[in-house]
């Protein structure tokens, strides 16, 4: 194989059109690795519709992973103010070709420093047990699960999971 310096991925900041890719795609990849109907679109949608409308860049962020070459999306993040002291990471996810590179990780490292640069002593985020592998970079990164609540949401019984870390 030739050598090459390209890197794997890029992370750049939110274009136009960016949110909705994102709510797209983590839907279609959870219905279909999870069998999550449209509820989890709705979520998504309220989520991104938020981060829209109540954008302030002092304390929020948004990173989308591209792949250099072709300019394919490969993932994303998003930074969201909980409180003055608590950031709060949503939408991670990661395409399943660019996965096991370390991207997931990379991502939420992005999140842990601008959280510290911003000015918050605290990172939350909430997930489902089901998600194995984003739990795992969750714990890597330093989170504890903090609490677990039984649900029935997506179609599916699930167990939500509040995980969190100090910076």
């Amino acid at each position: 194989m030739p050598h090459t310096d390209t890197p794997a991925f890029v992370l750049r900041g939110l274009q136009a059109g960016d949110i909705g890719w994102v709510i797209h795609r983590q839907t279609v990849i959870y219905a279909q690795e999870y069998g999550w109907n449209n509820e989890f679109e709705a979520l998504a949608a309220e989520i991104g519709a938020r981060f829209i409308r109540e954008f302030d860049p002092r304390w929020e962020r948004a990173w989308i992973a591209e792949d250099p070459r072709s300019g394919q999306i490969l993932g994303a993040v998003f930074v969201v103010r909980q409180d003055e002291h608590t950031a709060k990471l949503r939408m991670l996810y990661v395409e399943a070709q660019a996965r096991g590179h370390g991207l997931g990780a990379h991502l939420v490292d992005e999140c842990l420093q601008f959280a510290r640069q911003a000015g918050y002593q605290r990172m939350v985020l909430w997930t489902n047990s089901v998600l194995t592998s984003a739990r795992r970079i969750y714990e890597r990164a330093g989170f504890t699960l903090e609490t677990e609540e039984s649900h029935h949401s997506f179609g599916h019984d699930l167990v939500g999971q509040e995980w969190g870390r100090a910076l």
